[in-house]
């Protein structure tokens, strides 16, 4: 089917429409326009727009050296058709709509695309059926490819002249190896976030960023500091969920040789380190009071002193804190301190949940499957229609980690299959990520709303005297029930039990419980339980 996506920005939506009307001029299955990569990198095509192809195919980067139909038609000049007996394989094999894993695009045609003298793309062309471009002369083809380049003009004027380097450079970032992930989704929520990075990203002032476990926030953080004027000067972390009060002047402040026993040299603290630049405190919640007035002072002062000196040494730090935590409710409860919070949410991010970002779950794992794809050594891993409608049917509690996890475990699966099917000579020209390569339904205790990294209540928490208070007397008999209507009564007793103890609070309830609040919220939300 034809991909769109649900809230587009006007650049997005003017591109689609200039497909459009190339489908109006030329019939065919599939357009795509693809932009090159800016110059100083190996030479990589992506996509901005596509027609007739799979809503993954967004999240896909084409290295031109890698697909010898792409390096043709860019070295063509003023395009051409390939013959349907070419044999050159297709880079969109298994991105068609409606296309068997068995079958293979039949006629293809493109050509490049040139603003202001340079290549800036490509438009490509396909169609199953092999006769499909016999009308198509030279002559409308050049057609479609000077209403391309009008229309691609006439967007670059809009973007301006600051807009179209700041997107080079993100481009040229994106084609490095070992470049870091990108905040990819072109929904709205995503549109908005990337918005507030870039306002806050040039100042100094201190960003709290907020989300759930699992949806990027270390990725926000990357991005403020590449955008911000100390993106040439390192950028540190700290997991504060990890950091012993012991030792958590050392790791943050460092000390000098003989401050403490078993301090046997100097070292630098993540401060120090991080002088010039930016410092993330990950986790910030999860600091103790003691270490949160340490921390304080220096945010304050700007002052670092190492244990063991006398010395106050100034440094120039910008600082973020990521946390998955209601800090307002930590700081109501007496668990975190209002200054500090104040200090810290000068500028507060939000971070969307995946199941906030609608279709942006495909891009996305088209982009992991593309990682997997080179990790594994495999060719073409395509999602199929059936596993990407799966893929839209999920909560994702886990969020886009939840998601990394499932592509690279489907990746696999489909790899071990297609291996089995070309022994026994059934392999096609990709490899498909079936429905079942997923394996959504061996996770349906996930999506009850309790996160991958969250403790099972039938396990651990069965172990724990206090949560089972008020439990006895109340199990009755389980006879005649399945296993799940078994656990859902045991969680509903278990969870009412847990806000019966702390007087109705919910957030209080969650913490009792060991569990994420939105994860608790959710789970009671499933049970029927009101709070």
């Amino acid at each position: 089917m034809t991909t769109t996506s649900m809230n587009p920005t006007s650049s997005d939506a003017r591109y689609r429409q200039l497909l459009a009307a190339v489908r109006g001029l030329i019939r065919c299955d599939a357009v795509a326009l693809l932009r090159l990569a800016p110059e100083g990198g190996p030479a990589v095509l992506q996509p901005v727009a596509v027609d007739g192809l799979a809503e993954e195919a967004l999240g896909r980067r084409f290295p031109v050296a890698a697909h010898p139909r792409l390096a043709r038609l860019m070295a063509s000049g003023d395009g051409l058709r390939f013959p349907a007996d070419a044999g050159i394989p297709d880079p969109y094999d298994g991105l068609l709509a409606h296309q068997h894993v068995l079958e293979e695009v039949h006629d293809c045609m493109g050509a490049p695309l040139r603003l202001e003298g340079r290549v800036w793309g490509l438009v490509t062309l396909d169609a199953m059926d092999p006769l499909a471009f016999d009308g198509v002369d030279g002559e409308r083809l050049q057609a479609v490819v000077r209403l391309l380049e009008t229309g691609i003009a006439a967007e670059e004027t809009i973007a301006g002249l600051a807009r179209r380097a700041e997107q080079e450079q993100a481009l040229a970032r994106a084609v490095q190896r070992d470049a870091p992930r990108e905040l990819l989704g072109r929904s709205a929520a995503m549109v908005r976030l990337r918005e507030e990075i870039d306002t806050v990203a040039g100042s100094d002032l201190t960003v709290l960023i907020l989300g759930e476990t699992g949806v990027g926030k270390e990725l926000v953080a990357q991005r403020l500091h590449a955008r911000s004027a100390r993106a040439e000067r390192p950028l540190v972390q700290i997991n504060c969920a990890a950091l012993p009060e012991t030792l958590a002047d050392s790791e943050l402040f460092g000390h000098k040789r003989g401050a403490f026993t078993g301090a046997v040299a100097d070292r630098i603290g993540k401060f120090e380190l991080a002088d010039g630049g930016t410092l993330l405190l990950d986790e910030v919640g999860e600091l103790p009071l003691p270490v949160q007035a340490k921390l304080l002072r220096v945010l304050q002062s700007g002052d670092v002193q190492r244990p063991g000196s006398d010395r106050m040494q100034r440094v120039d730090v910008r600082v973020l804190a990521a946390t998955n935590r209601d800090l307002r409710e930590e700081v109501a409860r007496g668990r975190f301190r209002a200054d500090l919070y104040h200090r810290l949410s000068v500028y507060p991010l939000r971070v969307p949940s995946l199941r906030e970002r609608g279709r942006d779950v495909l891009t996305l794992a088209g982009s992991f499957l593309e990682e997997n794809q080179h990790r594994l050594g495999a060719r073409n891993l395509r999602l199929s229609p059936q596993a990407s409608q799966a893929l839209l049917d999920q909560p994702w509690p886990g969020n886009v980690r939840e998601l990394e996890h499932l592509i690279s475990r489907a990746a696999l699966r489909a790899l071990a299959a297609q291996t089995a099917s070309s022994a026994s000579g059934r392999g096609g020209r990709w490899i498909a990520i079936e429905a079942e390569h997923l394996g959504l339904s061996a996770q349906e205790p996930m999506a009850t709303g309790i996160a991958p990294d969250s403790e099972p209540v039938l396990d651990a928490e069965m172990e724990r005297p206090e949560l089972n208070s008020g439990l006895e007397g109340k199990q009755g008999q389980v006879e005649g029930q399945g296993l799940r209507e078994a656990t859902d009564a045991f969680q509903r007793r278990w969870i009412e039990a847990a806000i019966e103890r702390n007087g109705g609070a919910m957030a209080a309830a969650a913490r009792d419980a060991g569990m994420d609040r939105s994860n608790f919220l959710r789970l009671a939300k499933r049970l029927g339980i009101k709070g």
